[in-house]
């Protein structure tokens, strides 16, 4: 504890938070392997891979409203 603010402090704040987060997360970081007629990818390399064209073909567009936007993402997604 800090005698100058008295709040506690971790050395290894970011370790805790990794370990609580698989801690938190377990039940769900293999589902992939429990469905396995689903075809569940292993990865998010898919997902990532759209979501940068998206932002790719958002900043070429990048006058668009807020509703225009909404718009184009929901035809992309469709597309």
């Amino acid at each position: 504890m800090s005698s100058k603010t008295g709040k506690s402090f971790y050395t290894h704040e970011r370790l805790r938070s990794a370990y609580w987060s698989l801690r938190r997360n377990l039940p769900w970081l293999f589902t992939f392997e429990q469905y396995a007629e689903l075809e569940i990818p292993n990865t998010t390399n898919a997902l990532d891979g759209s979501f940068s064209d998206l932002k790719n073909k958002l900043r070429n567009h990048n006058g668009l409203s807020l509703e225009r936007k909404k718009r184009f993402i929901d035809g992309f997604f469709k597309a």
